[in-house]
C-alpha cells in the first residue's frame, strides 16, 4: 500500500519533512500518518506567502486471501493421517516434516483447527486401544509384561512426540486458546491412562509386577532398577502413582517389616538386631534416590521406622541396653540413639532407661560395703564412662545429662553418710604426700572429678568434719603434698558450699601461719637468752574452735622436754597475757637419732613411739605392763604405737612371742640387728591412720551437731511463726536444713524443746505447736 501525506500550517502549506517514517509540518506538529511503502512530497519549496499543491493519500486494498482448492483439505488431512500412522507403525514418513508442518498450518489459517484436533484425537485414541491386545496375552511373566509395559511406554511417548512437532501449530494456536482443552501431550497421556493403565487387569499386573520387583530386591536379588524407575516415572506422569502404587506398596512395606521385625527380635542380638535395622534404612533411602518418587520417602521412613524400632523400643532396651553400656560399645549405642531420635518418643524411653541403669548401678557399688575401700575411684570411673557416653553416643544431650546428675544424686544418699565420709578420705588420700598423682595439673583435675561427686551428697556436714579431721593431720605432722593443691581444694569448697563452710578450715591455715612466726619469735629468744637447749622444740598453737576436738592424755614425757615446754609457755604467755595453752600430746611427733653398729639412722616418730624407744636407753627388754607403767600411754594407744614399732614393714623391737597382734603378756626387746638403706625412716604412720574410735567420735559429733542445728531451725521457725501445725513446721525445716533428716528425728527434737520450753503444744490442737517467749 502506499500513501502520501499532507501537513497544514498557519502560514500555509508547506512540504513535509520525512523524519523515520513520520511526516511533521513547518510547526512542527505530528501528523499522524502510516507509511507502509514511499512517501510522496513536493518537488521542491513553495514561496512562504504561496500555498503549495494539496497531496492525495492514496490508500490500497490488501489482496485478495487465496482460495484453496475444492479437495484441499480432504487431501492434506489424508496426507497428515498417513503420516500419523507411519509414526504409530513406525514406519517412514512419505513426505517431508516441514511440508506436513506447513499444512498444519494451512488448515489453521482457513477455520480447521478444531476438525483437525478431533480427528487428531480420535486417530491417537484408535491406536492406543489397538495397543491393549499386546498386554492382554497368556503366560507373560512379571518380568516380561513389565518389559513390554515400559517398550510400549516409550514408544507411545516417542510417537505422541513426534506428532506433536508436526501439529506444533495446532497446539500453539488453537489449544492455547482454549483454557479447557488439553494439549497434543496431555491428550497422548490421557489416552494411555484412560485405555492402557485404566484397564483393570492391565493396572493390577503392572502394580503387581512393580510389588514383585521390590520385594525381591528387598530378598537380596538383583533388579533392573532402570525399569522399575522408568515404569514409576510413567504412573506419576500419569497421575497414577499416589492412587494406584504408594498405597500397596506402603501396605506391602508395613507387612514385610512387621514380619522381619518380630522374626530379628527373636533370632539376633541387639547389637546385630541395630546393624539391620540401620541397612534397611540405608536401602530404602536408596531406592528412593533410584527410583521411587521424593513424596514416598515421609511415608515410607515411617513405616520403616515404626515395625522396625517403635514397636521394639522396650524389647531393645531390655534385652540389650545394660548389655551395651557395661561393654561401653560407643558404636553401638550411637547408632541406637540415632535409630531411637527418628521415634518421637525413643529418646525419652532411652533416656529412661539410661537413668535407671545409672541408679542401678550406682546402687551396688555404693551398698556393696565389702569394698568400701575403693569404692569413691570407681563412682569416679563410673561417672567418667557415663560422661564419655553421653559426649560420644548421646551427642551431649542435656536430657541424659540430667538425667545421670538425677540418678547420681539419688543413690548416693542412698546409704546416709558413708558416702560423704569416703569422699572425704579419698580426698586426703590424694593430698597426702606420697600420693600417685604425677603432677599438679594431674591433681587438680583430679580434684575438680571429686567435686562433682561433693555436689551430690546431701549431708555435707559429714564431708566437712572428716575433712577437717583429716586435714588437721595434714598439716600438723607435715604429711600435705601441696599447699597449693590444699587451698585450691578449700577455694573449690568455699565456692560451692559459701564462706560459713570453709571459714574454720581457713582458720586452721592461719594457725599454722600465725605458728611459725611465733616459733620464729621464740628461736630469737633463746638466741638472745643464750638459752641452748638440747632438744629442739617446734609447737602450733591451734585456736580450739577450729580444729577438731582432741582428748587430752596426761604421759610420762622426759624431764628434757618437760623442761623446754615451760620455757615456751612462759615466752608465749608473756606476749599472749589471758591465754591458756593446753598440750595434746597424741598429734606430737618426734625426730630421734638411733645408732645402731655401724649404721645411724633417724626415725621419724610420733611422741608416743618416742617415749617407748627412750626406754630402751635404760634396759634392753620390757614387759607390756613395764612400758605402760613407764610411758602412762592408754592401753588402745600404746597397743597401736608397739604394734607399729615391732609388727610393721619396719621392726626396730622385736615382739616375743611372735606375732601381729600386741598382748598384755608380750614383751619387746631391742632389735640390735636392725638395718635400712635409707638414713631416715618414717615409723610414725599410726597417728595418720582413723582408728574406730576416731571414726566413732567424728559421726557422734555430727549427729550431735545436727541436732543443734535442728533445734535451733525449730525455734528459729515458730519465733518467726509464733504458732504453726505440725506438717507446715515439718516442711519448713526441710527447706531450711542443709542436711537429710528423718521425720521421727524431727518428732525427737520438738518433744525436747517442749520440755525445754522453747515451745509448747496448743491446748485444743496437739498438732500445732506455740512458740514459748
Amino acid at each position: 500500500m502506499e500513501c502520501a501525506t499532507s501537513s497544514h500550517g498557519k502560514n500555509g502549506f508547506t512540504p513535509p519533512i520525512k523524519n523515520n517514517g513520520l511526516t511533521f509540518g513547518a510547526n512542527g506538529t505530528n501528523n499522524h500518518g502510516i507509511s507502509s511503502g514511499k512517501v510522496k512530497a513536493g518537488n521542491g519549496i513553495n514561496a512562504p506567502n504561496k500555498p503549495s499543491p494539496t497531496k492525495k493519500l492514496v490508500i490500497k486494498n490488501f489482496k485478495a486471501k487465496p482460495v484453496l482448492p475444492d479437495n484441499y483439505k480432504e487431501s492434506t488431512w489424508d496426507k497428515l493421517h498417513e503420516a500419523v500412522q507411519a509414526i504409530h507403525n513406525s514406519s517412514s514418513i512419505c513426505s517431508s516434516l516441514e511440508e506436513l508442518y506447513k499444512a498444519v498450518e494451512n488448515l489453521c489459517s482457513h477455520g480447521m483447527s478444531m476438525v483437525l484436533y478431533d480427528k487428531l484425537k480420535l486417530v491417537c485414541e484408535s491406536h492406543v486401544k489397538d495397543t491393549i491386545q499386546h498386554f492382554l496375552g497368556d503366560g507373560m511373566d512379571n518380568f516380561i509384561f513389565l518389559k513390554k509395559m515400559d517398550s510400549l511406554w516409550k514408544s507411545h511417548c516417542r510417537q505422541t512426540t513426534m506428532i506433536r512437532s508436526i501439529f506444533l501449530y495446532l497446539d500453539r494456536v488453537y489449544v492455547l486458546q482454549n483454557s479447557t482443552i488439553l494439549s497434543i501431550w496431555d491428550v497422548g497421556l490421557q489416552l494411555w491412562r484412560l485405555h492402557i493403565m485404566g484397564n483393570k487387569i492391565i493396572q493390577t499386573k503392572t502394580v503387581d509386577g512393580l510389588l514383585f520387583l521390590i520385594e525381591n530386591e528387598r530378598n537380596g536379588e538383583a533388579v533392573d532398577r532402570s525399569l522399575l524407575k522408568s515404569l514409576l516415572r510413567m504412573l506419576a506422569d500419569l497421575q497414577m502413582y499416589h492412587d494406584i502404587f504408594e498405597p500397596k506398596f506402603l501396605q506391602a512395606t508395613d507387612q514385610l517389616y512387621a514380619t522381619e521385625g518380630q522374626k530379628f527380635m527373636l533370632e539376633v542380638d541387639v547389637p546385630n538386631y541395630l546393624t539391620r535395622v540401620e541397612k534397611r534404612l540405608k536401602e530404602e533411602t536408596d531406592r528412593l534416590l533410584h527410583y521411587l518418587e521424593p513424596a514416598t520417602r515421609k511415608p515410607l521412613i515411617a513405616c520403616v521406622e515404626n515395625q522396625l524400632i517403635g514397636l521394639h523400643i522396650t524389647n531393645i532396651l531390655s534385652k540389650g541396653f545394660d548389655y551395651l553400656l557395661d561393654l561401653n560399645s560407643a558404636n553401638y549405642l550411637t547408632l541406637m540413639y540415632q535409630l531411637f531420635s527418628r521415634i518421637k518418643t525413643g529418646l525419652d524411653k532411652l533416656c529412661e532407661y539410661f537413668g535407671a541403669h545409672v541408679k542401678a548401678r550406682g546402687l551396688s557399688i555404693v551398698e556393696d560395703t565389702e569394698k568400701d575401700k575403693n569404692m569413691v575411684q570407681e563412682l569416679l570411673d563410673f561417672k567418667e564412662k557415663l560422661d564419655d557416653v553421653i559426649t560420644e553416643a548421646f551427642n551431649k544431650n542435656e536430657k541424659f545429662v540430667f538425667s545421670m546428675k538425677d540418678s547420681f544424686e539419688h543413690f548416693i544418699n542412698k546409704r546416709q553418710n558413708k558416702p560423704a565420709e569416703l569422699i572425704a578420705k579419698f580426698v586426703d588420700s590424694k593430698l597426702k604426700t606420697g600420693n600417685k598423682e604425677s603432677t599438679e595439673d594431674e591433681l587438680e583435675r583430679r580434684l575438680d572429678k571429686i567435686m562433682i561427686l561433693f555436689r551430690f551428697i546431701h549431708g555435707k556436714d559429714v564431708f566437712e568434719a572428716f575433712y577437717k579431721k583429716d586435714l588437721a593431720k595434714r598439716l600438723l605432722l607435715g604429711k600435705s603434698a601441696s599447699v597449693d593443691a590444699e587451698k585450691s581444694m578449700l577455694s573449690k569448697l568455699k565456692q560451692e558450699c559459701g564462706s560459713a563452710f570453709t571459714s574454720k578450715l581457713e582458720g586452721m591455715f592461719k594457725d599454722m601461719e600465725l605458728s611459725k612466726d611465733i616459733m620464729t619469735s621464740f628461736k630469737q629468744h633463746l638466741h638472745a637468752q643464750s638459752d641452748q637447749q638440747p632438744v629442739e622444740l617446734n609447737v602450733n598453737i591451734l585456736t580450739m574452735g577450729y580444729w577438731p576436738t582432741y582428748t587430752p592424755m596426761d604421759v610420762h614425757i622426759p624431764p628434757q622436754m618437760l623442761k623446754l615446754q615451760q620455757v615456751f609457755k612462759t615466752f608465749y604467755l608473756s606476749k599472749h597475757s589471758g591465754r591458756k595453752l593446753q598440750w595434746q600430746t597424741t598429734l606430737g611427733s618426734c625426730n630421734v637419732e638411733a645408732r645402731y653398729p655401724g649404721e645411724l639412722h633417724e626415725f621419724q616418730v610420733s611422741l608416743f613411739q618416742t617415749l617407748c624407744l627412750l626406754l630402751y636407753n635404760e634396759g634392753e627388754e620390757f614387759s607390756y605392763e613395764d612400758i605402760k607403767q613407764a610411758t602412762a600411754i592408754d592401753g588402745a594407744d600404746l597397743k597401736r604405737t608397739l604394734q607399729s614399732l615391732a609388727c610393721g614393714k619396719i621392726r626396730v623391737l622385736r615382739k616375743n612371742p611372735v606375732g601381729k597382734d600386741v598382748n598384755e603378756a608380750d614383751k619387746f626387746t631391742l632389735n640390735k640387728t636392725f638395718t635400712h638403706r635409707l638414713f631416715k625412716i618414717k615409723i610414725n604412720q599410726v597417728q595418720m591412720r582413723e582408728t574406730p574410735e576416731e571414726n566413732q567420735v567424728t559421726n557422734e559429733q555430727v549427729f550431735q551437731d545436727r541436732q543443734y542445728q535442728v533445734d535451733a531451725a525449730i525455734v528459729r521457725v515458730l519465733k518467726t511463726r509464733k504458732s504453726l501445725n505440725h506438717n507446715l513446721l515439718v516442711t519448713e525445716l526441710y527447706n531450711q536444713l542443709k542436711f537429710p533428716v528423718k521425720p521421727s528425728d524431727i518428732k525427737k527434737r520438738i518433744e525436747s524443746l517442749i520440755d525445754r520450753d522453747y515451745m509448747e503444744r496448743d491446748k485444743d490442737n496437739p498438732t500445732t505447736y506455740h512458740y514459748v517467749a
